[in-house]
């Protein structure tokens, strides 16, 4: 996948990695799909922006004598997810058309 195309989905792929409950950067790296491929050093600045954002929030706990940061979803970063999922229908209509027009050429 494209660079471009897959930064457009990495914001959708990590809040949706935390759909069913908190998790860890490393959780989040082992759940997004491997076709997105991302990198803790693409993760980490990934979660800031997303935390200033608003669209999750950060626990930290201690794991194993260690401090640990535990993301999960606000409202907003559901809200985000959600309306990303609407948005399918049109991504479907370009790649629709993308893919019609490479049949015929």
């Amino acid at each position: 996948m494209d660079t471009q195309m897959k930064r457009g989905f990495l914001d959708a792929c990590v809040l949706a990695a935390m759909a069913q409950g908190e998790s860890y950067g490393y959780q989040i790296i082992k759940d997004v799909p491997a076709s997105i491929g991302i990198s803790e050093s693409t993760l980490y600045p990934l979660l800031k922006r997303l935390e200033s954002r608003k669209l999750i929030k950060v626990r930290k706990a201690e794991h194993n004598g260690r401090l640990r940061k535990y993301y999960s979803l606000t409202e907003a970063g559901r809200a985000f997810l959600a309306e990303f999922a609407n948005d399918k229908k049109e991504i479907d209509e370009v790649f629709d058309f993308v893919e019609r027009a490479t049949r015929g050429a």
